[in-house]
């Protein structure tokens, strides 16, 4: 398998978790000791997670909530001079009940080492459109 191939494989398998709301299958596509951040974040949001078992576990809790995606649209996805790096855009729509609440911005950087697993990722999202998407708590 090739470089660029790789990640947008993960990437796809990513937003199947995201939108099956699977905390487990999400955990699956990271390395054991991957890192996972969030340099924006809402007031009590955590900074990241390290480890694969502390994504499972992180994920688990806020997917555990009301709030769900409904919707993953692609912007753009851009490839880096490092075959294990890109750079994804995309929109999420999100929100309690069922229907979407909001639409939710954001910009994953992905790391994807050899062995297909996912070694960083750093998750930018609109805190405000996130705190809309949760019925604006």
């Amino acid at each position: 398998m090739s470089g660029i191939s790789r990640p947008r494989e993960v990437l796809a398998r990513y937003r199947r978790a995201m939108l099956d709301g699977s905390a487990d299958a999400l955990a699956e596509l990271y390395a054991e000791d991957a890192v996972h951040e969030f340099p924006f974040r809402f007031p009590g949001a955590p900074a990241g997670f390290v480890g694969r078992e502390a994504v499972r576990e992180g994920y688990r809790g806020m997917w555990s909530g009301p709030v769900r995606a409904f919707g993953i649209r692609e912007v753009a996805v851009h490839e880096t001079a490092d075959p294990e790096v890109i750079v994804v855009e995309q929109v999420v729509s999100a929100g309690p009940g069922e229907s979407p609440a909001a639409e939710v911005p954001g910009l994953l950087v992905l790391r994807v080492g050899g062995d297909g697993l996912l070694t960083h990722v750093r998750d930018y999202m609109d805190v405000t459109a996130v705190a809309a998407a949760r019925g604006g708590a």
